[in-house]
């Protein structure tokens, strides 16, 4: 169908201002192929609408999809895509609270199949993705969206990214209130707002019901919300814990208490007067510095309340601020389908089926009702499994679908009578599968499949981990069942692996000639209490010995355990010493002839690469002594997050600075073979080897990781704080990264033949 068709076919359902904003886009995408709109300004516009470039791999698992075979007949892709005219993007398709509705989820379906891969991919902030879609394709897609209430608007770009909450939230026992026509009111307000379209960096918020349970992970974001309430005057007020400054990326940020209890009279006033200080005071400049969380960090919580109080106190009133009433509220109420019945306590013939009810239903607060997770394999639903789900949800719902943070959707208000017919039809779709909210249902961002920042594989690791965790599921200890695994393709935490109690993040390591993927292995982090503290990594192990890692260290944590005793205080009791040791010979790479599987990533039978990631020359002969040093580095890493562990917070900090020192100098020593031990010496010519020539440069991060050794060098001995010493340990841990990938760069520029 035409541009002009949908335009017209939807033209009747679409909000007119939406509309009006899509035919701009449309004329945008025009002048752009013309070259009368620059680059940067249309990445930024595309960004704002949802339209993302992406990472394209002939040997991946989108060969033959309808974006190769139909956007893309001229053969572009098989000798690989140069702009993004040529070149399939991703669409992100913003969810509020992971609301969506039956209609909407068939419309969903339909655009996967027309335009993308046939794939609705759910993401860990309540969105969905659809991947492989052509620029040209985005306007009536936006339309078909608008035309069933769905917008694509800031789900990309410097923007109010999509605002997540709590799935339960209505339904949760132990939640203060119902936080979804709050989340609701908010997404809108700031939606399009003047003073929101100036950021240097995007901006996420969340809502949760309660302090103790994960929730929507309020202290990962800019601004936290926690449901609260008070008794005023003899009634009882709702309001909300409000929490700023957090984020994961490369060095986490734990969000800082702003303000205890925050009326709901103020949510939108005080959100924008937070949003407009981040606006006026955030970094410009510097990407790797422009998040909100430096802004908290840099100013102090005292000060970055007081500014925000001065900033509030200039707004204008605007009506919206009081549109917060009952009326409004009971909008966003749900109710049942069908009258509550219990589900008759007889045996059930299905002992699959009770597997499933075990994990996937959830009672409600309200007797009798239950929430159902679709459980879906590292966030993907296929387009039949869409209707189908769609389908399902009608029949026995008044279509209360949520999208989780757990790249799941679920099912709300389900009558424990129909719980058994709707698994069999679940099942018959291929959604039945048990195990949500386990170590099975293992999260993992996009990576080397089609983000552009990915290393090594996330999701092929990940659908292993949870295919080999599945077929022992009934054997697990009860504990090690309610571990949570998180993956990310490299440091970005786009996987949360911070917040898992394992997590993994994507490296490389050079090994010989050979490029071998390696995962960072992350320990202890804490997903409840809206994700209450973060792991550290502890080492970097080649992806094939990973599900190892995973097998040694459940089996340990099962027969080791205290009662009662959490995943994180059993490492925390151990030590990090005393894991380690329980992996040491994982650590080692077989060579290629001993074993070549090692050098294949996870659902590729290629040999791994990272592909051309920099620029430069080397000015030295690579020798043996840089590895011995980036190993001497690794140790001292490990060292400081064993003090950190022990309470002993300057030595850590210090050890983590003689970490990048290190490192810095098995570097530099191979282009100035006098180098000494000097810090100042060694700081100075690494800068003018490394940093100036750029050769140090990630293509991604740019300088930032040296950046971490510089502001090191400086301030050595930082005001010892729990936090400052775990960020200084990620800081060294990043830049030893970071030197890793220079060298191999390094060792392929040496190896390469000279012209």
């Amino acid at each position: 169908m035409t541009d002009d068709a949908w335009k017209e076919r939807t033209s009747a359902r679409i909000a007119p201002e939406l509309a009006r904003e899509i035919d701009i886009f449309a004329t945008q995408i025009e002048l752009r192929k013309q070259g009368k709109l620059d680059e940067v300004l249309f990445g930024e516009t595309r960004l704002r609408r949802g339209a993302y470039g992406q990472r394209y791999d002939n040997g991946s698992r989108h060969d033959g999809v309808r974006a190769r075979e139909l956007a893309y007949p001229s053969g572009a892709l098989t000798k690989g895509p140069s702009t993004m005219w040529d070149a399939p993007g991703m669409m992100r398709i913003k969810l509020p609270y992971g609301g969506l509705s039956p209609e909407q989820l068939e419309v969903l379906a339909e655009l996967a199949e027309e335009y993308a891969d046939g794939i609705c991919h759910v993401t860990t902030r309540q969105d969905v993705q659809l991947h492989f879609v052509h620029i040209d394709d985005t306007p009536d897609l936006m339309r078909r969206l608008g035309a069933v209430g769905v917008t694509t608007r800031e789900a990309c770009g410097n923007t109010v990214r999509n605002v997540t909450a709590c799935h339960l939230a209505g339904v949760c026992s132990g939640e203060s209130f119902d936080v979804t026509p709050y989340a609701h009111a908010l997404t809108y307000y700031l939606l399009g707002h003047d003073d929101t379209q100036d950021f240097g960096r995007k901006f996420k918020i969340s809502f949760s019901g309660c302090q103790e349970q994960a929730c929507a992970l309020a202290t990962i974001h800019d601004i936290g919300f926690i449901a609260a309430t008070r008794e005023r005057d003899g009634a009882v007020e709702r309001g909300f814990s409000v929490y700023v400054g957090g984020g994961l990326g490369s060095v986490p940020h734990t969000a800082q208490l702003f303000d205890a209890f925050l009326p709901a009279s103020e949510l939108l006033p005080t959100s924008l007067a937070i949003c407009r200080v981040f606006g006026r005071l955030g970094e410009r400049k510097n990407r790797a510095r422009a998040r909100m969380k430096f802004v908290v960090a840099k100013l102090g919580i005292e000060e970055f309340r007081r500014v925000v109080s001065e900033e509030r106190g200039t707004l204008r009133d605007d009506p919206r601020w009081s549109a917060l009433d009952e009326q409004t509220l009971a909008a966003h109420a749900e109710s049942p389908l069908v009258p509550v019945a219990s589900l008759l306590r007889k045996p059930v013939a299905s002992a699959d089926f009770e597997a499933w009810r075990a994990t996937n239903a959830t009672p409600q607060k309200q007797p009798g009702y239950s929430v159902v997770t679709v459980a879906l394999p590292l966030g993907d639903l296929s387009s039949p499994q869409a209707r189908a789900l769609a389908e399902v949800a009608r029949k026995y719902t008044r279509g209360t679908l949520r999208a989780t943070v757990e790249q799941n959707i679920v099912l709300r208000w389900v009558s424990d009578s129909d719980l058994p017919a709707l698994y069999r039809e679940l099942a018959s779709a291929g959604l039945g599968a048990p195990g949500a909210g386990t170590i099975v249902d293992v999260t993992a961002c996009p990576g080397t499949d089609t983000c552009k920042l990915g290393i090594a594989s996330s999701r092929g690791l990940a659908g292993e981990l949870s295919t080999r965790l599945a077929t022992k599921n009934l054997t697990l200890d009860q504990a090690v069942k309610s571990l949570r695994i998180k993956v990310s393709g490299c440091f970005n935490s786009c996987g949360q692996h911070h917040i898992a109690d394992i997590g993994f993040w994507g490296v490389s390591r050079k090994v010989g000639s050979y490029t071998v993927p390696h995962f960072q292995a992350v320990l202890g982090g804490q997903w409840t209490e809206n994700a209450k503290s973060y792991g550290l990594a502890m080492g970097a192990l080649p992806s094939r010995a990973i599900p190892e890692v995973v097998e040694r260290l459940t089996a340990a944590y099962a027969s080791q355990r205290e009662v009662d005793e959490s995943f994180q205080a059993w490492v925390r009791r151990i030590g990090k010493k005393a894991v380690r040791e329980l992996l040491d010979d994982l650590f080692a790479v077989p060579s290629h002839e001993e074993d070549a599987s090692y050098y294949r990533d996870w659902g590729d039978a290629r040999e791994f690469s990272i592909g051309d990631m920099g620029i430069g020359e080397c000015a030295g002969e690579v020798v043996s002594y840089a590895q011995f040093g980036l190993a001497a580095s690794e140790r001292e890493a490990f060292e400081a997050q064993d003090l950190f562990d022990k309470g002993a917070l300057p030595v850590a900090v210090a050890r983590a600075y003689a970490a990048m020192l290190s490192a810095a100098k098995a570097l530099t020593k191979q282009v100035s073979p006098n180098l000494g031990d000097d810090a100042s010496e060694i700081v100075s010519e690494f800068r003018a080897h490394f940093y100036d020539t750029k050769l140090f440069f990630d293509p991604f991060a740019g300088g930032k990781f040296a950046a971490y050794f510089f502001h090191a060098h400086e301030d050595p001995q930082p005001a010892p704080t729990v936090e400052v010493a775990r960020q200084r340990i990620e800081e060294a841990q990043l830049f030893i990264e970071a030197a890793h990938a220079c060298y191999g760069r390094m060792m392929d520029q040496a190896a390469a033949p000279r012209r």
